[in-house]
């Protein structure tokens, strides 16, 4: 392996190797990079079986580490936020440490006035704006708990996570924009309002003026709908609220294989250690570099690595309001690192394949400087050779793939460029990240040999950052993730290491599929497509796409004696699902077939329905109910 190190002179394996045998004190000397209100002086409480607290015995606040240090130690005018919209150019702008401080200290005074306090949930609900930013940020500055709701879902899906989370506050804006279209906020936001049974006494609505709606078109319908830029004219600012570390800082709403929504609670101090450390040793990031994460701030990656992350090092951040083509061209993303000097830039490899796809020859990337350029980070989904060794080739850099998920926060394998770069390997994450001790196990639990495939575990405690259990159901957390293999969680991926320790992640190994990097339940799409007066039962499966990794497909059982054309069928079930999952389903493929495979107690083969879809080998399982079904069923889907 590459003999470079970090400036301390220490390689992966000596830092790895502490993180392993000595977990107490490296994570006591990684909390002395966080600033705290009461110093921690233990790392880990294990004292309750299966849950792990760490710092137990500190207080900090998130948001005096991201933005208040930094401006009290002198660096209040070095950029923190660079708010790049290819939608609203002219609404583009930056704000310095002590004015994105002064904007966030404002909206966490008009949430007190709203009745917010410490531990109260706030849903926030929007567009890829600096106000989100801000939203959240408050959030933390008052110790309240915000959770943050995609953009792109439908009303029943926030609906289901208001109802979960029970919000106080809702902090919305009047829209989104798309290439060519506009997307209005607040009627999804009123229906979710109606269908919840718990809706939040207050929206606060941020108005764009490129959209058409306000607060004030809502007033007197439901809960009290209020103008963030009349409330924040008038608010006073508020000082950080110390919590304790192990108090929840965000609730994310990550797929389930029940459809139910999952919400990850993530802790104030761990978190602050985590990203913290990570910064530095995994990207090789801090203070006064320009970071662009191109993802959103609805999804575990923008929480981590838009918002915390950089602003936690000192760095700048990014936040880009557009598409890797369409706007205007498939040059944008090279366009935004040539405008404001991107020393790194984390997407996922879906951005990379559209890109490949509109430009395949790479003319655009002539047409810009990207000299500052050092790195390209990618994560969401596996990075298949193909796209890893297309972007290697046009940027002249390494092209760095890491794997992490909504539950761990950060990632469980990566090639830690700012402690030691390794080799890079085609189609592997690389390495275990210091604090995760990854095994590969059998359906037994006993541990494989290199190249053997299996179930990807890390053994417990799970490093700082990781997630401290499922909101208001401790029961779930510990059914999906701890019990099938003791003293292990289960990542619900399948793969292998290699004789170099290398980890290649093949798959989910659940029926959570991964769409352009984001994590969807097939559950959700069934419940859908399964509420068609025509369709007796249905599966749908995550099936190789090569922009984005996977797509969800439907597979139909009509009822006896419906006779309904495909077309008109499959145009009537997408519509569904865009109105009650939304547009990020990218659902669009229903094939009538007439059986689906099932085991003797009734359970659809979903994976074997996708290997014949994908044109893998598969084995017939000996559970099987009626064997002729799977040969009918692929001679009509490989015909």
């Amino acid at each position: 392996m590459n003999s470079t190190t970090h400036s301390s002179g220490r390689s992966y394996a000596e830092v790895y190797r502490q993180s392993a045998e000595c977990p107490e004190e490296f994570w006591l000397a990684a909390a002395e990079a966080v600033e705290w209100e009461k110093p921690p002086t233990r790392a880990l409480d294990d004292s309750a079986a299966l849950t792990y607290r760490w710092f137990p015995d500190a207080a900090l606040n998130t948001c005096f580490n991201a933005l208040d240090r930094h401006v009290r130690d002198g660096h209040g005018d070095r950029t923190a936020l660079i708010y790049d919209s290819a939608m609203a150019r002219a609404a583009s702008g930056t704000y310095t440490y002590a004015q994105l401080l002064d904007e966030v200290s404002r909206f966490a005074g008009v949430l007190v006035e709203q009745g917010v306090s410490t531990g109260d949930r706030v849903i926030i609900y929007m567009p890829m704006i600096p106000e989100a930013v801000i939203a959240m940020l408050a959030c933390a500055r008052i110790g309240a708990v915000h959770s943050v709701v995609f953009g792109g879902f439908a009303a029943n899906e926030l609906a289901t996570r208001i109802d979960d989370a029970g919000p106080i506050v809702l902090v919305t804006a009047s829209g989104g924009l798309e290439p060519g279209r506009i997307v209005e906020y607040l009627p999804i936001v009123e229906k979710a309002m109606k269908l919840s049974s718990t809706p939040p006494q207050t929206v606060i609505v941020k108005d764009r003026q490129q959209i058409p709606g306000s607060a004030a078109d809502y007033q007197g319908r439901t809960s009290a709908w209020l103008d963030w830029d009349a409330l924040i004219a008038v608010a006073s600012p508020t000082q950080p609220v110390p919590v304790a570390a192990t108090d929840p800082l965000y609730i994310l709403y990550t797929s389930g294989t029940t459809g139910k929504p999952k919400g990850v609670i993530r802790d104030n101090g761990g978190h602050a250690v985590a990203l913290t450390w990570s910064m530095r040793n995994i990207y090789g990031i801090g203070p006064g570099d320009v970071w662009w994460t191109a993802s959103d701030v609805g999804w575990v990656v923008g929480h981590s690595y838009i918002v915390y992350g950089p602003l936690l090092a000192g760095a700048t951040s990014v936040l880009y309001e557009g598409k890797p083509v369409g706007t205007p061209d498939a040059g944008a993303f090279w366009r935004v690192i040539s405008d404001h000097g991107v020393s790194a830039l984390f997407t996922a490899p879906t951005a990379i394949r559209a890109i490949r796809k509109a430009d395949p020859d790479a003319r655009e990337i002539a047409k810009h400087d990207i000299s500052s350029l050092k790195a390209l980070f990618v994560a969401g989904e596996r990075l298949d050779p193909d796209t890893y060794a297309w972007a290697t080739r046009i940027l002249d850099r390494p092209v760095v793939d890491h794997w992490w998920q909504t539950e761990t926060g950060w990632a469980i394998c990566a090639n830690l460029r700012g402690l030691q770069p390794l080799p890079i390997k085609a189609g592997s994450p690389t390495v275990p990240v210091p604090g995760y001790r990854v095994e590969v196990l059998d359906d037994n639990g006993n541990p494989l040999p290199a190249g053997t495939e299996g179930s990807i575990v890390i053994a417990l405690p799970l490093p700082p950052g990781a997630l401290a259990g499922l909101w208001r159901d401790p029961e779930r957390y510990s059914r999906e993730y701890l019990t099938k293999f003791d003293g292990y969680y289960l990542t619900g991926d399948s793969g292998y290491i290699d004789e170099d320790g290398y980890v290649f992640v093949l798959g989910r190994s659940d029926d959570v599929i991964n769409v352009a990097g984001h994590r969807l339940s097939t559950g959700s799409f069934e419940a859908v497509v399964a509420g068609h007066p025509a369709v007796a039962e249905c599966a749908v499966v995550g099936v190789r796409d090569e922009l984005k990794g996977q797509r969800p497909a439907g597979y139909v059982v009509l009822k006896a004696g419906v006779d309904i054309d495909p077309e008109t069928l499959r145009r009537e079930l997408v519509a569904m699902v865009r109105d009650q999952i939304g547009p990020v389903a990218a659902f669009r493929d229903v094939t009538v077939v007439p059986a689906l495979p099932k085991t003797r107690s009734g359970k659809i083969l979903r994976k074997t329905v996708r290997q014949i879809v994908d044109g893998e080998k598969f084995t017939v399982p000996s559970t099987i109910e009626d064997v002729a079904v799977l040969e009918i069923l692929e001679k009509q889907l490989r015909s």
